[in-house]
């Protein structure tokens, strides 16, 4: 069978390539073997990727004993927890196409001729996905797991729960001993932290868009099931690799409005949009913000786990994981695609069954009857904005309240915990977007904030930057035009009345046409707060958020 490989082993004028090869100890045997590039994201600082050591090697185990010769190498993964709140959450969302760059710029090089990829956080595992839609050779990912819930005075802790415990703290609520033992038990070791966060969401769509095993999704990091599911991955990439079953051929259109009819389902990330916009840009498939809405409309939200419910990810994995909740909404789902199995989803889910159903809800008895996300338009956000509307509590679904504006996520933060935020007030953030930031960073610290300050019911935030998988609360984000390239999130000014109605789809700037006018033309654009490096370069060239931030 003709290799990708053989261009650097075949021939006389290849004898330096093969050299440098047997310097690796490489024999003539290797040389008729698949050369597979295991493409791992392992760190030392990354809580979420510093396990995937001994996933690779089980990888590899499983390339091996199928017959072909693994290469390990290895790229980019930042925690978006350990950036969040400061400068460093700029270069988040950015790494997305880095990551995906180094990848093509490393397979492509050394010409792998299949390619396994092991990613858990937030960009990480959709950078794998643009990579592997850019590259197009046969490819499975393993996702690195969840991490175990935190415990403290017997009940499970995820993550926003720490940073929400600084409201609490400051309020009196908790002691300086209790906020210290939240801190130390609540990550209690490796994985992507356990809630329906931006980690967890995508992983879970990779195992929907059938680029993992099924069962890889909630599979815990800790538990020896991903061990053995990284090996099996490691031979089930021989197999696509001899039937050339290739990306393409899976990621289809209807592959993605799977993944977005999951995600309304999970209560999943609203990053989940800008991610599969981006995965749909290297697909060329069409697609627009109306897709995510129209099945939002038609899809309930039916898991109950945190940040929308009530349960950890360990919940979501005992209850039968993601083959159970495609089984519960099968009737919503495309069940004919194929998936790295070499079978369609409807194969994949046979047997599959949900063995709660207090976490995962039946589509007759949903948590609410539209899927977790929502796409709001009007006069503040004429391109679009996005808002997880199943963390949103009832009473804040629909809102009208005086603006308090703010340039920068740290001064709305302080704010917040300084107590000058008034209940029914509407926190505006702005010149965080894509180009403004740069980097669209995560409003999380102020959200959690707003939270452990009790504000939760009574104070709403809109932002052109983006949110934490983990946000809750009436939290808009995604605002298009941004603020930098003059739209009318950057004519806000304190008082100006802004009226939300999610289920209406409306964000509206209560301000006449004329004033707005006067406003825009007095407004001119800031320069760019970063004049150097990767920052430079990608607020230059990014798109805008309705378009996935390619």
């Amino acid at each position: 069978m003709k290799k990708r490989s053989d261009l650097l082993i075949t021939g006389d004028a290849r004898v330096a390539n093969r050299a440098l090869l047997r310097a690796l100890g490489l024999t003539d045997a290797d040389f008729g073997k698949p050369f597979i590039g295991v493409i791992n994201t392992w760190s030392e600082i990354n809580p979420g990727h510093v396990h995937l050591r001994q996933l690779a090697e089980a990888v590899k185990q499983g390339i091996r004993a199928k017959g072909g010769l693994p290469f390990e190498i290895n790229t980019i993964a930042l925690c978006d927890g350990i950036a969040q709140g400061h400068e460093g959450m700029k270069y988040i969302l950015p790494s997305r196409n880095l990551i995906a760059d180094s990848i093509e710029l490393a397979v492509q090089a050394n010409r792998f001729d299949a390619l396994v990829l092991l990613a858990s956080c937030d960009k990480i595992v959709p950078a794998c996905w643009l990579a592997v839609a850019r590259l197009d050779i046969p490819a499975i990912m393993v996702t690195g797991g969840p991490m175990m819930p935190g415990r403290y005075k017997g009940e499970d802790l995820v993550l926003p729960q720490a940073r929400e415990a600084v409201g609490r703290l400051r309020r009196g609520e908790i002691t300086e001993e209790e906020f210290k033992e939240i801190e130390e038990s609540i990550c209690p070791g490796p994985g992507s932290c356990s809630m329906m966060g931006t980690a967890n969401s995508t992983s879970f769509l990779t195992e929907v868009m059938g680029l993992s095993l099924p069962g890889c999704g909630t599979a815990h990091a800790v538990n020896a099931k991903k061990i053995r599911l990284a090996r099996a991955s490691g031979e089930q990439i021989m197999q696509l690799w001899q039937k050339n079953l290739r990306p393409s051929q899976i990621l289809t259109l209807s592959a993605l409005r799977n993944a977005i009819t999951v995600s309304m389902a999970l209560g999943g990330s609203t990053n989940v949009v800008l991610h599969l916009l981006a995965l749909a840009y290297e697909l060329n498939i069409p697609l627009s913000l109306e897709t995510f809405d129209e099945i939002s409309r038609q899809v309930p939200f039916i898991c109950n786990i945190r940040p929308s419910g009530k349960y950890p990810i360990l919940a979501l994995e005992e209850a039968g994981g993601v083959p159970a909740i495609l089984n519960e909404i099968r009737h919503f789902l495309d069940l004919s695609v194929m998936t790295v199995t070499g079978n369609t989803m409807l194969e994949n889910i046979k047997g599959a069954q949900n063995r709660n159903p207090e976490v995962i809800c039946s589509p007759q008895n949903p948590l609410r009857k539209e899927g977790g996300i929502a796409i709001l338009r009007g006069s503040l956000a004429p391109g679009g904005s996005v808002v997880k509307q199943s963390a949103v509590s009832e009473k804040m679904l629909v809102h009208t309240g005086p603006a308090r504006v703010f340039e920068n996520e740290e001064s709305a933060r302080e704010a917040v915990l300084a107590g000058q935020i008034k209940p029914g007030e509407v926190v505006v953030i702005r010149y965080e977007g894509p180009k403004g930031g740069p980097g669209m960073r995560e409003m999380l610290s102020v959200t959690a904030s707003i939270v452990g300050m009790g504000l939760a019911d009574s104070v709403a935030l809109v932002t052109d930057g983006r949110f934490s998988g983990s946000t809750r609360g009436p939290c808009i984000g995604h605002i298009v035009p941004e603020a930098q390239d003059g739209g009318p999130i950057a004519l806000v000014k304190d008082g100006d009345l802004i009226s939300i109605n999610i289920p209406q789809r409306r964000l509206d700037l209560l301000v006449s046409e004329p004033e707005l006018k006067k406003r825009h033309q007095a407004w001119s654009a800031p320069p760019l707060k970063i004049n150097k490096g990767y920052l430079k370069s990608y607020a230059e060239k990014v798109s805008s958020a309705d378009q996935g931030c390619i």
